[in-house]
């Protein structure tokens, strides 16, 4: 049986057998499997770089494993896990429990950040990001890797988060532009050399009420740290301590940007703008009309 008549043949008898979460668009049957295919094969790939290749033909023993990996996945193991890889505006990444999967949602935080990194560039030989809650590391990475004037400092409470970075900043050959430190939020950073300095800081924080956390799918609480969504008791604990914190490290216009939850965006607005911290506050949509997105200028 050639690789085509398998493949048809697992989609037909897998179908309906998988659990996708929203928050993964990316992960169809379809995608799902061709993802595991090539995992069996030897090659680790995220479910988005699989679905741009042809699938190689298996031996018995990587049939076996195939159908190993495909079990794995039906008992809710994450995709991103099994295969050892996330894509994150197009950049391939190490994934693993060590911190939060990159999710395609955070995709409008990072494309707005690097808008606004590119456009705070020009003129200038360098620009200083801070990258607050890493995770995995894909947002400070993503600013480094699409603009070469940026120079990224990232920091997490984790650190197995700090240490998943640390191995993405490797893997994608940026340790000349990206350091990762362990720290409290702004923590590692509270020295004289990054007091003021700091033309951009993007965050991801978590944002997810505590009693909200307890009640998540076992697709996430059994494999991510759940550290990474927990924000206390109204979800807004962290992003506080961050609107409040951030001025202190900023530049004069310099920006801070960060995600936010469905129905925070109002509320939010309006912490930052009688904040007296920002002179300017503005926030980015989802295709849905939901306000995702938070960017404040210092003023």
């Amino acid at each position: 049986m050639n690789a085509n008549e398998l493949f048809d043949r697992l989609l037909q008898s897998l179908d309906n057998k998988f659990n996708f979460l929203e928050d993964k668009p990316e992960e169809t049957l379809d995608s799902t499997l061709r993802a595991l295919w090539f995992a069996a094969y030897g090659i680790q790939k995220s479910v988005q770089e699989a679905v741009k290749s042809k699938l190689p033909e298996l031996s018995e023993q990587q049939v076996a494993i195939l159908q190993g990996l495909i079990e794995h996945r039906l008992n809710n193991t994450p995709l991103a896990h099994i295969t050892g890889r996330q894509s994150f505006m197009d950049i391939e990444l190490l994934s693993d429990k060590r911190a939060l999967i990159p999710r395609k949602e955070t995709e409008i935080l990072g494309q707005k950040a690097l808008d606004l990194s590119l456009s705070i560039a020009l003129g200038k030989n360098q620009i200083k990001v801070i990258d607050v809650c890493c995770g995995a590391g894909n947002l400070g990475l993503a600013l480094a890797y699409y603009n070469s004037n940026a120079v990224v400092y990232a920091t997490d409470l984790s650190n197995e988060a700090v240490d998943l970075t640390q191995d993405n900043i490797k893997f994608i050959e940026l340790s000349d532009r990206v350091y990762a430190f362990q720290g409290d939020l702004f923590e590692a950073f509270e020295k004289e050399e990054y007091y003021k300095s700091i033309d951009l800081i993007v965050c991801n924080p978590p944002y997810i009420s505590s009693a909200k956390v307890q009640k998540m799918t076992s697709e996430i609480s059994e494999n991510e740290p759940l550290l990474a969504f927990d924000g206390g008791m109204l979800g807004t604990k962290i992003i506080l301590k961050l609107i409040s914190e951030a001025p202190k490290f900023l530049k004069k216009a310099g920006w801070l940007i960060f995600e936010i939850g469905l129905g925070q965006g109002q509320f939010i607005l309006q912490l930052c703008e009688r904040s007296n911290f920002y002179d300017k506050v503005e926030s980015v949509s989802d295709v849905s009309g939901n306000i995702r997105v938070i960017l404040a200028r210092k003023q």
